[in-house]
């Protein structure tokens, strides 16, 4: 179930699945702001709920959504969602901008949901609607085989660890929902994200192994074309992040990018220094999105 702070709608997807959506809207407001959440996570990740507080306090609506299966209830189908699909986001904001209550639309993704926005803006930029705006993306894997390498580091074990555990349920649970669709044997002893990959992710979504799944859904490739003003915030000391995450050679090819990577803020991080209490990536994003030259400011 949705938080309290949440109302929840569910959209019926073009391929007969379907993604939970959970909102949380003012009186009047013509803006909104569109939370992706990361890998297995949900709307109701601290990190999500603090950004939702952080646009309500400054006025705009706010809209988390769950990628497929990560609501609190199976999805449809034997595939799940992974780190370079943005079929939902899409049909999301299709799905929004028929509502007609909204001329202003700020996306924020975190980590694989950053990625998949990136990945979104850059890939087709003439098919986003007009009223997407602006976007940041905090803690973002935007090469993602770089990213299996600092996640295959010996100090990264207890992260990887306890991502993989994540999936290996979700994916035994698919086994049982889908008898005979999956081949399970041997499934507890996949100990890194390339083994998981290649085994389940790139198969179940039609890549041909794990560097094929990589390479085509990172989104540093895609950073060339995005044409609305963006902002990726990946702290220096992110150990999910390799050398490669860090794209500032494409930020400077295009003016419309901004990088900030502050020397603190872990994964998904970045406690204090912010104003009233908020996290400093909460802060950041509110300026970016709403006070134009607020990129120039530093952690």
């Amino acid at each position: 179930m949705a938080d309290a702070c949440y109302e929840r709608e569910r959209l019926e997807t073009s391929d007969g699945d379907f993604v939970d959506l959970d909102w949380s809207r003012g009186e009047g407001s013509r803006s909104l702001v569109f939370i992706m959440h990361g890998l297995e996570g949900h709307s109701r990740r601290k990190y999500v709920l603090g950004m939702v507080k952080a646009a309500r306090e400054r006025g705009l609506d706010a809209v988390a959504m769950n990628f497929r299966g990560c609501s609190g209830e199976p999805n449809r189908k034997v595939s799940m969602y992974h780190s370079g699909w943005t079929r939902d986001l899409h049909e999301a904001l299709l799905m929004i901008e028929a509502l007609g209550r909204y001329n202003c639309v700020h996306l924020v993704g975190f980590s694989l949901g950053g990625n998949v926005i990136l990945k979104y803006l850059g890939e087709d930029p003439s098919i986003i609607p007009e009223f997407v705006r602006s976007a940041v993306a905090i803690s973002v894997p935007c090469d993602l085989e770089d990213s299996a390498r600092a996640l295959a580091r010996p100090q990264c074990a207890f992260y990887t660890r306890y991502l993989l555990d994540q999936l290996r349920k979700k994916i035994i649970e698919k086994g049982r929902l889908f008898p005979g669709a999956l081949d399970l044997k041997g499934v507890e002893t996949l100990r890194t994200f390339r083994q998981f990959d290649d085994r389940f992710t790139a198969p179940l979504h039609g890549f041909r192994d794990a560097l094929d799944y990589w390479r085509r859904s990172s989104s540093r490739q895609y950073l060339v074309g995005i044409d609305r003003r963006t902002c990726i915030i990946n702290a220096a000391n992110d150990p999910f992040l390799g050398p490669r995450c860090y794209p500032a050679e494409e930020v400077r090819a295009n003016d419309r990018l901004t990088l900030l990577t502050p020397p603190t803020g872990g994964h998904v991080g970045f406690v204090g220094s912010g104003r009233g209490g908020m996290y400093w990536s909460e802060w950041m994003a509110m300026r970016f999105l709403l006070e134009p030259g607020a990129s120039q400011v530093q952690k």
